[in-house]
């Protein structure tokens, strides 16, 4: 398989991962406390560093630029691999950051999230490793 076809299928992951978010964060109560008390305080209280909001609606604005942030991601990076792939191989900057970006992801879910991203983020990150390998390995 290309080692461009590998990091457009890894752009595709982390481009479903941010939408499906997305989605979770504006319908629905998939990302909601199940404790309804806690959803009651988070939206009644401030945090301290404004009174111009409460918790849930920064909670709510995080995670929709979280899932922004993602769709960017897969969607900057699948074009690249699809349709200007040279400029994309040409560019160490490019490539590096991808790979940054990338295993941030997986650390930040490691830590922060559970299983489902946690594994989604090490495939894409996985593919797009190997991508890189087959480049430098074919020249």
């Amino acid at each position: 398989m290309p080692a461009s076809t590998l990091i457009a299928i890894s752009a595709g992951i982390v481009l479903l991962f941010g939408s499906i978010h997305l989605l979770y964060t504006l319908h629905g109560n998939k990302l909601h406390p199940r404790d309804p008390a806690v959803m009651a305080a988070m939206q009644q209280t401030h945090p301290v560093i404004t009174r111009q909001t409460t918790v849930w609606r920064a909670n709510h604005g995080f995670n929709i630029t979280h899932s922004m942030g993602l769709m960017l991601f897969g969607l900057i990076y699948g074009y690249l691999a699809l349709a200007q792939p040279a400029l994309l191989w040409q560019s160490l900057f490019l490539l590096a950051l991808g790979l940054v970006t990338l295993v941030t992801y997986v650390f930040v879910a490691k830590r922060y999230f559970f299983h489902i991203p946690f594994s989604g983020m090490v495939a894409a990150t996985l593919l797009y490793a190997v991508a890189l390998t087959i480049k430098l390995v074919s020249g």
